[in-house]
């Protein structure tokens, strides 16, 4: 049996029996998967797509629509249409840590310190945290990059009477794990983890370099030591174009 050719050049073929738009996007995704464009470089003008491929707008944009919907793109307005690069495998398990989980996948990780303060507990982060409402928190806003790529933006809550130099051990470091560790805790394990979908907002869209209204996951996580004692709470939202959470067997603890 011969094997139909779609393209004659970089023409569509109008009488190949698939829709034009399925062509093109089959065509684009395939250069794609061959390092055509590498992740964080513009796709050429939708003109120029479209005069290359023998077709009008609408129909160019239905096929970049279609490799947006799979991750492989992303449109900005008035920007242009930009190359996503492989998505971060992200396991969830009892022992979750960010630096780890990017340099195994071979990248660079890093940690930027933004924000830093210190609170009182509400009723509910002194529950989680069980300490008396009223008692200090440390709080600090990070940012997660993957080789310079931003990845997410988190927001912990620390003890402040039992991390006092928490802020300064992360700054030197860029790590949580590090800087728990200067304070007496080589070790902790994630007691819960829920995950939920939200929309960006401007301030976060600009946080992670993503469009207006694109989706993040929201991770809301307790951490505890070895003795069963919170250490701190956290919420993480993440760009997710750029990762795929992996649920662990031994994700949740039991309560």
């Amino acid at each position: 049996m011969t094997e139909t050719t779609i393209f004659e050049g970089d023409v569509v073929k109008r009488s190949a029996g698939v829709s034009l738009w399925k062509q093109i996007a089959d065509a684009l995704r395939a250069e794609l998967d061959a390092g055509a464009w590498p992740a964080g470089t513009a796709l050429p003008p939708e003109s120029a797509l479209a005069a290359r491929f023998g077709v009008n707008r609408h129909t160019l944009r239905r096929a970049v629509a279609t490799l947006a919907a799979e991750g492989l793109v992303r449109s900005d307005h008035g920007r242009g249409t930009f190359v996503l690069g492989e998505r971060l495998a992200y396991p969830i398990g009892r022992r979750t840590r960010f630096s780890e989980i990017v340099s195994r996948q071979a990248r660079a990780p890093a940690g930027r310190l933004l924000e830093s303060g210190g609170e009182p507990a509400g009723e509910w982060l002194a529950e989680l945290l069980r300490v008396e409402k009223g008692a200090e928190l440390v709080r600090i806003e990070t940012l997660g990059v993957a080789d310079g790529v931003p990845i997410s933006n988190a927001v912990s809550w620390f003890p402040a009477a039992r991390f006092p130099r928490l802020v300064d051990a992360y700054a030197e470091t860029g790590s949580i794990t590090s800087a728990l560790a200067r304070h007496g805790v080589d070790d902790y394990w994630r007691r819960w983890t829920r995950v939920t979908a939200r929309t960006a907002d401007a301030a976060m869209s600009r946080r992670l370099d993503l469009a207006p209204g694109a989706a993040i996951l929201l991770a809301e996580a307790l951490n505890e030591d070895a003795e069963g004692v919170p250490v701190h709470y956290s919420e993480t939202r993440f760009a997710a174009e750029r990762i795929e959470i992996v649920i662990e067997p031994d994700a949740v603890a039991p309560a």
